[in-house]
């Protein structure tokens, strides 16, 4: 893996880039951790209150079919109904309790043998049993993949639909049908993207908590959908805007393309936004984007408890420095040359036209100066 020699000076932007990062998400996230949680316990509840339905029905069933096979006289094989004992088992969908279930079967057909016929074997009665333990064991097995099937479907459709919190559909679906697991790390070249509201802490003074998070969600749900309709993930929600990276996990022709369209139009549907909610003057939301292009990693970090797949690297701090950088700027998109350079590489000339020489400017604990393009906030008002 290549070394991105980071600097002390680098060091410290990523430093206050993961704090600010990592303090913003998990305030944003631990409610939906709470609520989940809730729901989880509650599931889990209801859960084993059906599984203890089911297995007494079960028991009881179990012990029918072994009472007429005991001490009713029937000459057909009555234990082959304890195969209904076993399909019960089907809702339960835990392998654990298809087993038992089955065991207790064959252990009770054994025993109304011994019981009925004692220490004397009846060539036609011994067929019987036989028929029976077969039958029953032929129904657990099958009970068994219906079992497996079903919860690899659940867990494909749980993985799927926690990828769509992160992913657009079309990437779902490429992942899902991808040989390489999203766990292996990945090193390659991606458009890093940090969309964040500005003076969001303003706001915050002037609104009540329950307000702030009803705005936070529709600007959330605004920028993740930006990002999804122009193909490209989203890493991290920042609490009051996001981290987007695009050309991971596969990178595409039109990776720069889809950044700078994504960001041109979060402007305008947040201008929308403002407009729909009659936000106006300093009650008027407005966010900044900064875009750079460069070598990233995507890997899964962290504990054994819990893994989280994410984009680091240089590229990531210096995406996240020139966002902020936005504010002295009075920009409201701010992209680097090496980001311009993508475009012009792609083709996309009527993009890069939208972008205006800033300058070179030293960003915060960054060593060389950065030579950033940008829209004016003046010129992002007027279209």
């Amino acid at each position: 893996m290549r070394n991105f020699g980071i600097s002390a000076a680098q060091s410290e932007t990523r430093s206050d880039c993961s704090s600010r990062v990592g303090e913003s998400k998990h305030m944003i996230m631990s409610s939906d951790w709470c609520r989940d949680g809730s729901n989880e316990r509650s599931g889990s509840a209801a859960s084993d209150t059906n599984s203890t339905i089911i297995l007494t029905a079960a028991a009881l069933a179990a012990l029918t079919v072994f009472a007429l096979d005991t001490w009713v006289s029937v000459r057909d094989a009555v234990a082959v109904l304890y195969v209904l004992v076993v399909l019960t088992t089907v809702t339960l969908y835990r392998r654990s309790y298809v087993v038992i279930v089955t065991g207790a079967c064959v252990a009770l057909t054994l025993l109304s043998y011994a019981i009925t016929h004692g220490g004397e074997a009846e060539p036609a009665a011994s067929i019987r049993m036989l028929v029976s333990i077969l039958s029953i064991l032929i129904t657990a097995m099958l009970v068994m993949k219906v079992v497996s099937t079903t919860y690899t479907l659940r867990q494909t459709e749980r993985r799927q639909a926690n990828l769509s919190r992160f992913f657009s559909p079309q990437l779902v679906d490429q992942i899902a049908e991808a040989d390489v697991p999203l766990s292996q790390s990945r090193h390659q070249s991606a458009s890093i993207m940090f969309v964040d509201m500005v003076g969001f802490t303003s706001y915050c003074d002037r609104m009540s908590p329950e307000a702030v998070v009803e705005m936070l969600r529709d600007i959330l749900k605004i920028l993740g959908d930006c990002v999804f309709a122009r193909n490209g993930t989203i890493d991290k929600f920042t609490g009051d805007g996001v981290m987007a990276v695009f050309g991971l996990p596969f990178p595409s022709q039109s990776d720069g393309t889809n950044a700078a369209l994504c960001a041109l139009e979060i402007l305008e549907v947040v201008e929308t936004w403002n407009t729909r909610a009659g936000r106006k003057g300093s009650l008027k939301i407005q966010v900044g984007v900064g875009i750079h292009y460069g070598d990233v990693v995507q890997a899964d970090v962290g504990s054994e408890q819990r893994l989280e797949l994410t984009t680091f690297g240089d590229a990531v701090n210096v995406a996240c420095r020139v966002e902020a950088f936005t504010r002295q700027l009075d920009a409201s998109v701010l992209v680097t040359k090496s980001f311009v350079a993508l475009l012009e590489r792609e083709g996309a000339e009527a993009l890069v036209a939208e972008f205006h020489d800033l300058g070179r400017h030293q960003l915060r604990g960054r060593t060389d100066l950065t030579h950033l393009f940008g829209k004016r906030r003046q010129a992002a008002a007027a279209g």
